[in-house]
């Protein structure tokens, strides 16, 4: 007869058995993914993508909820404060993770580096920089030449207060003793057009949004603001190419994260069926499409790229002195 210390051994090794086949079956139900962004943007178009490459991968539905508002601070919330149980995750750029915590260090209602966990890098998205194809500027030397000449008389255009394209236009200004004023739209689409109309003199921009002027004639591309040039752009130089410039690079990114403290089984899974999907070729044209460039990182890699990037958004904002104002 079994005595009750044995039936207690027993029960823990059955429990601990049903965890360990518990966790080496995840996910056994379907994913619910955020974006902090309405449908029909960068983020979005990007998770709905990875959603449905990682479902095959996964074995499980990845079903994309929109939760836009506060700078995606409302769907990035909502995922920090999730049970870390790897059901509930999160599609994002870098705005929410890496530049709102300076930017708005004090409106926001979670600590990004403490409680979201870095899961897969999904593609860089760097900007393009145009002028009016009126302008006498062709080359990242000319751009900074010319904006050197007229220092304080020109401006820049971007889709909104403290996003990647405005930082990359601060940067500019930074590094080459540039004084271009920012000017904010709501969104590429008015702040490119606006360059076409000459309102503006130049506009750092997503592909997307600036292609079919570029292609119209309206507008030129003189440079992007990546180390490489990019593939939909062959023959524009990176703005790192005129003097004085050597060290410049600022883009917008998109990654995958968790709730910090996934159990590593569900993580290792996650990521796993993330690089899967950006190693499929059709995903990758449809990224392209997109001006997506991208980017396969492990989360500890993506971890020290998140880290890095949160430190060069905040000493640019700090810099140029921004504020959710202006």
């Amino acid at each position: 007869m079994m005595s009750r210390r044995h039936l207690m051994i027993g029960a823990a090794l059955a429990c601990a058995g049903t965890q360990a086949r518990a966790q080496g079956q995840y996910p056994d139900r379907p994913l619910r993914a955020i974006v902090g962004y309405p449908p029909g943007g960068g983020v979005d178009i990007v998770a709905r993508l990875m959603a449905e490459a990682m479902r095959a991968r996964l074995g499980q539905p990845v079903i994309v909820e929109n939760r836009p508002g506060a700078s995606a601070m409302i769907g990035a919330q909502a995922v920090a404060k999730a049970p870390p149980d790897g059901y509930t995750i999160l599609f994002a750029a870098a705005g929410e993770v890496a530049v709102n915590p300076s930017l708005y260090s004090d409106r926001i209602t979670y600590d990004a580096s403490k409680e979201l966990a870095p899961v897969a890098l999904c593609g860089t998205v760097p900007c393009v920089v145009v002028v009016p194809s009126s302008l006498p500027i062709r080359t990242p030397a000319d751009l900074i030449a010319y904006a050197r000449a007229r220092k304080g008389g020109l401006s820049f255009s971007s889709s909104g207060i403290g996003n990647p394209q405005h930082l990359a236009g601060e940067l500019m200004n930074h590094m080459a003793g540039t004084d271009v004023l920012h000017v904010p739209y709501r969104g590429s689409a008015p702040a490119v057009t606006d360059v076409a109309s000459g309102r503006v003199t130049m506009s750092f921009s997503s592909l997307g949004a600036a292609l079919p002027l570029i292609e119209s004639g309206k507008i030129r591309a003189v440079a992007v603001t990546s180390r490489e040039r990019m593939p939909q752009l062959p023959d524009v130089a990176p703005l790192r190419d005129a003097p004085g410039m050597e060290n410049y690079e600022l883009i917008n990114w998109f990654g995958l994260f968790a709730p910090s403290g996934m159990p590593a089984a569900a993580m290792d899974r996650l990521a796993g069926a993330a690089d899967a999907a950006l190693a499929d070729p059709a995903l990758v044209a449809k990224l392209a499409e997109q001006g997506i460039i991208p980017r396969r990182l492990a989360p500890e890699a993506f971890r020290a790229f998140v880290r890095e990037e949160t430190g060069k958004f905040a000493t640019i904002i700090r810099d140029a002195r921004i504020t959710p104002e202006g």
